[in-house]
């Protein structure tokens, strides 16, 4: 952002503040991270403070709940005793910054590399699990009476339903996305009394401080539903980062995870409930991440950023085979992978992979000189341009719409005689290109081939 732009958002900010009292914001920075919505950072009146807002209606299309629906809620949470920021201030149209709320600042970090360190023991790892399970008891515990009207509620089958919906309207053609609707579907859980959701409890969206949880973040996805989905979602393996080794968000074991929820008061935990819903949010966040794209095709958020987030895909759809491949007989599970479809090194003159290359390493001896957001916009560029070369040196396809078809359908099963491990090395191939880091490629790479 531009010194114009900077002091622009700073002097419609101030009229803002200056409804309840506060001075004009001082040292704006804008935080990392952050998929969906802008977050500042600043000073008033010798308070720190955070922006929360979508800079235009675009960006709020689709969205089951608005700025002022998460802002009432964020209230009603943190008037019981939640761990949410307490809010401000929330936007008008005059302030000319779009939608959203301040907060004032709690203490601690969002970083889960940082979080992860400085809780790497096991029983460091377990307190924290364990503490980051009694706030999610509370905050399902949450009286109904005390929440705002609006939220809604996601019931298993609607649901289901609705992610069909985007795989239709998304071209209906990955394989591994379509086993996963149809098994959601062929095994769908029976209702339970709904709760208060937030809808994206996982390392990243909490505060933590050394070793204390500090803060609950990001409550835009609150809904009223099953409790175990957001006991799933902290599971995820996208959210453990680096550490896979640790179900629990990266910390602790689900045993350890389950029984600090329970002894918080939190409902009895289902192991097949849990599982379904640990399924159903990767499917979730697979439709997710491929949305990316067309929202950056469509003009709404031009960023890097946007548009590399759909290549992340093929992370959950690793994921999903992880965790569905179990509905496949043992022969299949044994099965030797067909050969990878990977490219060997190339000769002669440079490639266009190659060219792309040439610019990230060139944009490596230029990272000193960004600071801020731009910094960690830096680090994407480069990133996509690594997915442009590796995917140049490859020959992956991960579409097959007859397949996906007949998956859907129930026409074709896990059980076909080399379907599962056709799929297994399409997923391997393709998360190599997208992103080779992501660590479950390396776990799933031994399981599936013996290879390092």
């Amino acid at each position: 952002m531009s010194g114009a732009e900077a002091g622009t958002l700073e002097t419609s900010l101030a009229r803002a503040l200056a409804r309840v009292g506060l001075g004009a914001p001082v040292g704006m920075t804008r935080l990392t991270g952050g998929a969906t919505m802008e977050s500042w950072r600043f000073e008033a009146s010798g308070e720190h403070f955070v922006l929360r807002r979508a800079p235009s209606a675009a960006m709020m299309e689709g969205r089951a709940i608005g700025h002022d629906i998460e802002a009432a809620a964020i209230r009603a949470v943190h008037t019981v005793g939640v761990l949410a920021p307490e809010i401000v201030v929330e936007l008008e149209p005059d302030d000319g910054l779009g939608t959203g709320f301040v907060m004032r600042a709690l203490p601690g970090t969002p970083d889960p590399r940082t979080i992860l360190a400085d809780n790497a023991g096991d029983a460091e790892g377990r307190e924290l699990a364990g503490q980051l399970a009694r706030e999610l008891a509370g905050i399902h515990g949450v009286d109904f009476n005390a929440l705002p009207e609006g939220l809604p509620t996601l019931d298993p089958a609607e649901g289901v339903a609705g992610l069909r919906t985007q795989f239709e309207e998304a071209g209906g053609d990955r394989p591994v996305v379509a086993l996963a609707l149809r098994w959601l579907e062929d095994n769908m859980p029976a209702p339970t009394d709904p709760a208060l959701i937030h809808g994206d409890y996982r390392l990243g969206n909490v505060l933590v401080a050394g070793h204390e949880l500090t803060g609950v973040l990001d409550w835009e996805l609150a809904h009223l539903g099953d409790p175990h989905e957001d006991l799933a979602y902290a599971c995820m393996t996208v959210w453990r980062f680096a550490r896979i080794d640790r179900p629990a968000a990266g910390l602790a074991s689900l045993e350890d995870w389950f029984a600090a929820y329970e002894a918080a008061g939190g409902r009895p935990v289902d192991p097949a409930r849990f599982h379904w819903w640990l399924v159903y949010r990767t499917c979730w966040w697979a439709l997710g991440c491929w949305r990316m794209g067309r929202t950056w095709r469509e003009g709404a958020d031009r960023t890097v950023e946007r548009a590399i987030i759909s290549r992340r895909t093929s992370e959950q759809e690793l994921d999903l085979l992880l965790l569905l491949e179990s509905e496949a007989p043992q022969a299949e599970r044994e099965r030797v992978l067909p050969p990878s479809s990977l490219l060997p090194p190339p000769t002669g003159e440079a490639t266009a992979g190659e060219l792309a290359t040439a610019i990230s390493e060139w944009l490596a001896t230029v990272k000193d000189r960004m600071e801020g957001h731009d910094r960690f916009q830096h680090a994407v560029a480069r990133n996509a341009l690594g997915i442009i070369a590796r995917d140049y040196a490859a020959k992956v396809d991960p579409v097959d719409a007859p397949l996906a078809r007949a998956l859907l359908d129930g026409t074709r099963t896990l059980a076909e005689p080399g379907l599962l491990a056709q799929l297994r090395r399409s997923a391997l191939d393709k998360l190599a290109v997208d992103m080779p880091k992501y660590p479950a490629l390396a776990v799933a790479r031994r399981q599936w081939t013996g290879e390092d």
